[in-house]
């Protein structure tokens, strides 16, 4: 048996769901899109960090690696920021912006 690393002196390393990442399934259905992006706090809103595959069926998924809270995030369907009508709800952001919240525990 390995013994337990240590984060603090004298002190076993605890588990913290707030730093394990989970992979975290997105659905868009946009089927007469040329091109999904998925974007959000997560990626620092960058349009090309996750770009979404279309699905046979003309959906668009993403699978994206997500710590435990809340995420804002938005999907950009040929260029235009759309709320994700199936998200948990809405929030407004710093620039008073509609955004798409999910939470992760």
């Amino acid at each position: 048996m390995q013994p337990l690393k240590s984060n603090v002196v004298g002190g076993p390393e605890r588990y913290s769901a707030k730093k394990t990442a989970k992979p975290i399934n997105f659905h868009c259905l946009a089927s007469e899109a040329r091109h999904v992006s998925l974007i959000g706090d997560f990626n620092n809103w960058e349009p090309n960090a996750n770009p979404m595959k279309r699905l046979p069926d003309g959906a668009w998924f993403a699978q994206v690696p997500l710590c435990h809270g809340h995420h804002t995030y938005l999907f950009l369907i040929d260029g235009i920021p759309t709320l994700d009508k199936r998200a948990q709800g809405t929030v407004r952001n710093a620039q008073n912006q509609k955004v798409s919240l999910i939470a992760v525990s």
